[in-house]
Formats: structure tokens, C-alpha cells, sequence
């Protein structure tokens, strides 16, 4: 089973990460946290590795009406959204909301993962447009 949403951008890593605060930010989607992987590496282990950010999204009333089925969906909410450098390109991935619901089994949270995956898809669609365009 896949568990991810990607698109690949033929754009520059710092241009990529602000495309994708922006297009999440359109569909309902806050950044809560930001944790620069490729920093924290280098600091703690001296290990290179190329540019990777986990931006921490959330959609409030999503996330309320998860949280309202079953108290331990933050386990599960669909938040994280990494953006990479795979060589040439940069990677946006999102976990695939509807996770949520093959590994739960609750059929009560198919609706929120519906929309969930409809903003997600709305905003990579959008970041691969204006690559595009670019």
C-alpha cells in the first residue's frame, strides 16, 4: 500500500519549501512546526545529507473532526508534508490521508480523509502547475 502523495518540481530546493507553505496555506493548512532534517543531522551526528525539511501541517477543523471519531488520530493525521532534493528535483511528499482509514478501520473518519486528500492533491496540483508555467 502506498502511503504517500508526491510530485517532483524542476525548481530549486529554497523556492520549492515557500511554494509549498503557500499552496498548503490556499487549501486550509497552517505550518505548525518546521524541522530542517538536513541541520539537525549535520548538528547532532556531523552526517551530510542533502536538503530535507518535515513541515508540520494542520487543518484545524480536519484535524477536530479526526480527533472528535477517535482521540488517538493524532497518531495519524495526515501532517507531515517533507520537501527534498532528489538530485535534479525537488520532491514534495504528503502522507496519503486516507491512511487513516486502512489502518484504523474506522469508516466513521472516511469523509475527513475525502477532504483531507482533495486539499492535499489541490495543493501539490498547484505546485506542479506553476512548475510549469515557471
Amino acid at each position: 500500500m502506498r502511503y504517500d502523495r508526491t510530485v517532483r518540481l524542476d525548481t530549486d530546493f529554497a523556492t520549492a519549501v515557500a511554494r509549498t507553505r503557500d499552496a498548503l496555506a490556499e487549501q486550509g493548512f497552517g505550518i505548525l512546526t518546521e524541522i530542517d532534517v538536513t541541520a539537525t543531522l549535520k548538528a547532532k551526528l556531523d552526517h551530510d545529507m542533502e536538503d530535507y525539511v518535515i513541515l508540520g501541517a494542520c487543518n484545524p477543523p480536519l484535524a477536530h473532526r479526526a480527533l472528535e471519531t477517535d482521540r488517538s488520530m493524532g497518531l495519524l493525521l495526515p501532517c507531515n508534508v517533507i520537501v527534498r532534493r532528489d538530485g535534479d528535483d525537488t520532491v514534495v511528499q504528503a502522507l496519503d490521508p486516507n491512511t487513516m482509514v486502512a489502518l484504523t478501520e474506522l469508516d466513521a473518519l472516511r469523509p475527513v480523509a475525502e477532504e483531507a486528500t482533495r486539499r492535499l492533491d489541490a495543493a501539490l496540483a498547484s505546485l506542479t502547475s506553476a512548475d510549469e508555467k515557471g
